[in-house]
């Protein structure tokens, strides 16, 4: 499969299972990153958030980790011919990752298919199931991982979104940041970024998001959140 071409770099997907989506530019463009110095991106697959992070905040010390050694060659292959040799990509399932390091963003874009028909091909199955990474596997990863003061970051559909909030309060964690995105204006949301930490709050963020016009072209909202990445925009 073709690369995807990005005003700064350029991901080649040929061997991922998950290749370059809406989904993943929304939460690579929307994550809160300017005041962080390290992140965890977790499934990387192609790279693609380690990358558009590092692209907003040169400062990051960014670390990715990827289980399927396919997507791992892809995403070191992208870094590699980026202007951000430095991420550190680790073949490795996130429950079995150590670092000394207590990051202050985690960013991922998750698995969410609980019990839906299953792809034939065993890599995008993965890429794609929650069988390889629960939702509490990934919320106990990230307190694993972060300190009083990290961020998580994720974008789900709205249904499964539900469910991983609902998790992670029972966890202690809390909402802070959430944006609604439909695709068109006459369908209703789908997708969902939230940004959760240790730390309570009375109060939260909420906005909501449109992709695309009724003519099909990009609103000017979706525009301005992504133009640093998007060739033609």
């Amino acid at each position: 499969m073709a690369g995807f071409a990005f005003k700064q770099f350029k991901v080649q997907q040929n061997n991922a299972a998950m290749k370059v989506s809406t989904d993943g530019i929304l939460l690579g463009a929307w994550a809160n990153i300017h005041d962080a110095s390290s992140l965890l991106d977790i499934g990387t697959g192609t790279g693609l958030l380690a990358l558009m992070c590092k692209q907003r905040n040169q400062n990051l010390e960014i670390d990715a980790v990827e289980i399927d050694a396919q997507a791992v060659g892809d995403a070191r292959a992208n870094i590699l011919n980026s202007p951000w040799s430095d991420i550190t990509v680790h073949q490795s399932a996130i429950q079995d990752f150590s670092s000394e390091t207590k990051f202050d963003v985690v960013i991922s874009n998750p698995p969410y298919f609980n019990h839906s028909l299953q792809s034939p091909d065993s890599a995008r199955t993965k890429a794609r199931h929650t069988e390889g990474l629960s939702f509490s596997e990934l919320l106990s990863a990230y307190i694993r991982v972060s300190h009083s003061h990290s961020k998580l970051m994720v974008i789900l559909p709205c249904v499964e979104a539900d469910m991983f909030t609902e998790h992670a309060n029972m966890m202690g964690l809390h909402l802070h940041r959430v944006c609604n995105v439909q695709m068109t204006p006459t369908k209703p949301a789908s997708r969902r970024l939230m940004e959760f930490s240790l730390i309570s709050t009375e109060t939260r963020c909420v906005s909501s998001l449109c992709v695309r016009n009724s003519d099909n072209t990009y609103t000017t909202e979706y525009i301005a959140l992504c133009r640093g990445f998007y060739l033609k925009m």
